[in-house]
């Protein structure tokens, strides 16, 4: 294992809201695998943990300074592997993406491979490991295909929800893919072109650091203290939720909602919730950094995760929060969406509801308000499911496993 060379090819890292990345990217590091980072842009300031802050984890970054270098990466393969360079730009670049944006991103994706290829094959890189199936996997793809150094990928959620153009070549390219919920191996094995691609699909749950954290208190007592952490955007149902909200200061019941998180619909939820008249029932922190989640756990109630599936295909896969909240023996009510009911067992580890519906969410929180030894004793439930399958060393060996075997062959 000692001597590995493995690169990563990301977005951007570390990236403040993929701690599950940063720990996975720095516990290699910890067992002196030969490990490197390459991000397809530049680099996030804003919102990093004291820990990424200070990371001292090799990265190389593309962005905008490797504009001026493409016409030489692409002359370079022009030259050195003619055939696979003219075969890549008739395949990959032209079809159909999920939506612009994303076929931009997997065109910029593309160019970055032709230079993170040269810089494999230089460096002695023996294994690419994309832990996202859209821009990054397109990266490490290309690169794969001109270096013939093995890749493989993971998938979470966005990045397949809908699937990219190129998510069936992808996975038979891939010596394996990893992803983290059960219904997400289902998913892509429906992308498999042949049964021994849907083979190469791997269920690995997210690692967390499951001794972390203290078992919150859990008063249980009005006004009952409820959290919802999470980007603001479509497929985290926020908006269901303070109508969730809305139903319950209608029927009487005292309640503190602390939503945490920003994003592109933070002026639209803020909006919501006064025209709700919900301003006195709702705090809005903005971004809350991953060190103080714990905190915010310590002191909640219920944790809500209402995720719906939105109109362009989008979904959560299996949300950390959850996972993070359940190891501090919180309850949750969440929404059966994609792998989050591989968590949440309805009355068993908590409770779960149908998505975009507020009047079933009001009464779940209802439903936990008054009976807190029922609540505690799902949330307990989760809290051991948690530690069985989310074991961050057992997480982290079962891809390093997949790596290593993946070289091998």
């Amino acid at each position: 294992m000692k001597g590995l060379k493995v690169a990563y090819v990301l977005h951007w890292f570390p990236e403040p809201s993929e701690t599950f990345i940063f720990n996975e990217v720095r516990h290699f590091q910890s067992l002196d695998l030969g490990i490197r980072v390459f991000t397809l842009y530049g680099e996030l300031r804003r919102n990093l943990s004291p820990e990424m802050s200070s990371t001292r984890i090799w990265i190389e970054r593309l962005g905008t300074r490797f504009v001026s270098r493409i016409p030489e990466a692409l002359g370079y393969w022009r030259r050195r592997n003619a055939p696979v360079f003219h075969d890549l730009f008739r395949s990959v670049p032209v079809r159909r993406w999920s939506d612009l944006e994303m076929a931009g991103e997997n065109l910029w994706a593309f160019l970055c491979g032709f230079q993170l290829g040269r810089r494999f094959a230089e460096m002695g890189i023996q294994h690419i490991h994309a832990p996202w199936a859209n821009g990054p996997a397109t990266a490490a793809w290309v690169a794969s295909r001109l270096s013939g150094i093995p890749f493989s990928f993971a998938a979470h959620a966005a990045d397949i929800y809908p699937p990219d153009g190129a998510l069936a070549e992808k996975i038979s390219a891939a010596s394996f893919v990893r992803t983290e919920n059960q219904a997400n191996v289902e998913h892509l094995r429906r992308h498999a072109v042949t049964e021994a691609d849907g083979d190469k699909i791997h269920l690995v749950y997210s690692g967390h650091p499951v001794r972390r954290a203290a078992a919150a208190e859990v008063p249980m007592e009005p006004p009952y203290g409820l959290l919802a952490v999470g980007r603001f955007v479509r497929k985290k149902g926020f908006d269901i939720l303070l109508q969730a909200c809305s139903i319950l200061e209608r029927r009487g019941i005292e309640f503190r909602l602390t939503l945490a998180g920003d994003g592109p619909q933070a002026r639209r939820l803020r909006s919501l919730a006064r025209g709700l008249k919900l301003r006195d029932h709702v705090a809005f922190p903005g971004f809350v950094l991953y060190s103080r989640v714990p905190e915010l756990l310590s002191r909640a109630d219920v944790l809500l995760m209402p995720s719906i599936i939105d109109p362009a295909g989008d979904r959560d896969g299996l949300p950390n929060v959850i996972v993070e909240g359940l190891l501090q023996r919180v309850p949750v009510v969440a929404t059966d969406v994609c792998g989050i009911s591989e968590v949440i067992h309805d009355g068993i580890t908590g409770l779960l509801v149908p998505p975009n519906d507020p009047d079933a969410l009001a009464d779940a929180v209802m439903e936990l308000a008054v009976d807190r030894s029922r609540a505690l004793r799902m949330a307990e439930a989760g809290r051991r499911l948690v530690l069985d399958r989310f074991d961050a060393d057992r997480c982290f060996a079962a891809v390093l496993d997949l790596i290593v075997g993946a070289v091998k062959r």
